[in-house]
C-alpha cells in the first residue's frame, strides 16, 4: 500500500487526485494542513509520496508550491489533470431555500459566483478548505449551511447534493503534481516513459540572455508547455525560471540540457516524468 501525503483531507480535490493517479492501487492518505508540512512529511519518511497542486486554469499557478518543491529537494515523478467540478452540499432534509451560509475554500467560491449570484439570501463565507467545509457542516450539525465541494466530501460526510456542476466555467482543471524523494524517485518512475520535465535555474542580467536559452530549446525541438518567473528573495530585480517542456527524443532533451546550462545560473531539474492524463 502506497501512503500519499496531501494537503486536506478524506473527500478534497487533493483526495480526489490521489486516487485518480494511484487507479486501481489500494493507498493510504496522510492527512497535512499545509503545503509545506506535506514536504515534511516526505522528508521525515522518504517512503510517503506526495500528490501537491501546482496551477488552475482559471486561478492561475500556486507560485508558492515551486518554490517550496525547489527548496525540499524532492524530485516531480507524475501529475494528473483533474477537471474541477463542484457541488453544493448540505444536511439530508435541507432544501436550497433553507439555505442561509454558504462556506467554502475562496477560490471554490470564486469560480462558483454564477451559481452563487442566484442565492441572494445566502451569506458567502470563505474557510480554509471545500471538503474539511462539509465535515464541519456534518459533524455540528448545521441546517442552515451548505458547503462547495466536490460529490465525494458529500458521500464521505453523509451530506445531500443540492446542486451539481455549478462552476461558472466547466473547462476549469487542476494540474495536480506527484512528488517523492529522490531515492524513491526510481521506483516510482520504473516502466514508465520519460516524456515531460520540469527544471529551474536564473540568469545573469546581461542582454538576451532568457533568448539565448529559449533558442536553444527551439532549435533541439523542445516543446515548451510553461514559463513562470519568481523573484529571488535577498537578490533585488533577479528571477528563478520555472520551465515545463515536452519531448518525443530522450537522447535530444539531455543535449538540449547540457546545452543551456553553460547560459544560466542554479540550474536544477525538478524532475523528469512521463506527462499527465487529463479527467474528462
Amino acid at each position: 500500500m502506497k501512503r500519499v501525503a496531501i494537503q486536506g483531507i478524506a473527500g478534497s480535490y487533493h483526495d480526489i487526485a490521489a486516487h485518480h493517479y494511484f487507479d486501481k492501487e489500494e493507498i493510504e492518505l496522510v492527512p497535512c494542513e499545509t503545503f509545506r508540512q506535506v514536504t515534511a512529511t516526505i522528508k521525515k519518511d522518504p517512503t510517503v509520496i506526495g500528490v501537491m497542486a501546482i496551477e488552475n486554469t482559471i486561478a492561475g499557478s500556486l507560485l508558492p508550491n515551486h518554490e517550496l518543491i525547489r527548496e525540499s529537494g524532492l524530485l516531480i515523478v507524475g501529475e494528473y489533470k483533474l477537471r474541477i467540478e463542484h457541488a453544493l452540499v448540505a444536511l439530508p432534509g435541507t432544501a436550497l431555500n433553507d439555505i442561509r451560509e454558504i462556506n467554502s475554500h475562496p477560490i471554490a467560491l470564486m469560480q462558483c459566483t454564477d451559481f452563487l449570484d442566484t442565492l441572494p439570501h445566502a451569506k458567502v463565507v470563505e474557510k480554509g478548505d471545500t471538503a474539511m467545509s462539509a465535515r464541519w457542516i456534518a459533524q455540528n450539525n448545521l441546517t442552515e449551511h451548505a458547503a462547495i465541494c466536490g460529490k465525494p466530501a458529500a458521500e464521505i460526510y453523509g451530506l445531500n447534493v443540492l446542486a451539481e456542476s455549478i462552476e461558472t466555467n466547466k473547462r476549469n482543471f487542476t494540474r495536480f503534481l506527484v512528488i517523492a524523494d529522490k531515492w524513491h524517485a526510481d521506483d516510482l518512475l520504473a516502466g514508465k516513459a520519460k516524456n515531460k520535465s520540469s527544471f529551474v535555474f536564473a540568469i545573469s542580467h546581461t542582454s538576451g540572455s532568457l533568448a539565448k536559452v529559449l533558442s536553444v530549446l527551439s532549435f533541439y525541438d523542445m516543446n515548451l508547455t510553461k514559463i513562470q518567473s519568481l523573484p529571488i528573495v535577498g537578490r533585488e530585480w533577479e528571477y528563478m525560471f520555472y520551465i515545463n517542456l515536452t519531448f518525443t527524443d530522450f537522447t535530444r532533451y539531455k543535449q538540449a540540457m547540457d546545452a543551456i546550462i553553460p547560459l544560466t545560473k542554479d540550474f536544477n531539474i525538478l524532475g523528469e516524468y512521463a506527462e499527465g492524463r487529463q479527467s474528462v
